[in-house]
């Protein structure tokens, strides 16, 4: 990335006010492997991918119990993730100690908020170059937030972050609406696919992702390896079926073409068939 006199602190603004070292750590957070969070009347899936750095190595970790009834899922630099997570987990700790109940999922995620904004006030400190999704459920209904590493946070019925997390976020705005009422293993599926559209090349394997659900009388509980591949493998049987562009409406049939009045007519199965109006499918 172009270097230029106002990226070397995080405290110097260039010209046009902004402030570099802030936005390379968000570019961060869009290199990372993409995770996407979904939210219903009774459940809250998170949902990431994970990348090995050799195929000698073991994946890294992307999704993380904070307490019984909150996760996350990470984007970016996982050792800033890991960090951020353990801040997190002490403040349940602390919180559930001092008042003997859960803490608020809006609460910690205003203090993870705070937290980044320091982050990007100090000179001899740096944006943490993560981004998080937080899913939790508490007072009777489940909450997604994105923490972003600005210090500004967002709550949302469905997001993705990551990279070529815009292919995901299309999936989710297409089927969003039919969330609320969504079983559990409904919602899994949406998450799946929403991955599925976010990967280059290649397709979903049980090794490379992982989910995490939290719901009502359901604490925090994490997918991966064997547990997650049944939900896999039922997402690939739908797809080789046909039956998994359920959700998307047909495209539409393409007006039949009018010869003109003293035109001759084509020959069958000629050039001029019926089949070169049809529109090419996106």
């Amino acid at each position: 990335m172009f270097r230029n006199q106002y990226d070397t602190d995080v405290v110097t603004w260039s010209p046009q006010g902004r402030i570099h070292q802030i936005e390379y750590a968000m570019e961060a957070v869009k290199q990372g492997a993409a995770a996407v969070g979904l939210t219903s009347d009774t459940h809250v899936i998170l949902a990431s991918l994970k990348r090995a750095p050799s195929e000698l190595s073991s994946y890294t970790q992307k999704v993380f119990k904070v307490d019984d009834h909150l996760g996350i899922a990470t984007a970016g630099l996982a050792a800033d993730g890991r960090i951020l997570c353990r801040y997190m987990r002490n403040e349940c700790i602390n919180h559930r100690y001092v008042y003997e109940s859960a803490m608020p999922t809006g609460r910690l995620v205003r203090q993870i908020a705070d937290k980044s904004q320091v982050a990007t006030q100090r000179s001899w400190k740096r944006p943490y170059g993560v981004g998080l999704l937080v899913g939790g459920w508490d007072q009777g209904k489940g909450h997604l937030y994105y923490n972003c590493p600005s210090g500004n946070f967002y709550e949302y019925k469905a997001f993705a972050i990551g990279a070529r997390s815009q292919a995901a976020k299309t999936y989710l705005e297409r089927s969003f609406e039919t969330y609320p009422g969504a079983s559990m293993d409904q919602l899994i599926k949406h998450a799946l696919k929403a991955l599925q559209a976010s990967v280059a090349d290649g397709e979903l394997k049980k090794e490379s992702v992982s989910v995490a659900i939290v719901g009502k009388d359901l604490p925090l509980t994490i997918l991966e390896d064997d547990a997650i591949e049944a939900h896999i493998v039922a997402l690939k049987e739908e797809d080789a079926d046909g039956s998994g562009d359920g959700d998307a409406p047909p495209p539409a049939a393409a007006p039949a073409a009018t010869p003109a009045a003293d035109a001759p007519p084509a020959a069958e199965g000629g050039a001029d068939g019926g089949d070169g109006a049809a529109p090419m499918e996106s």
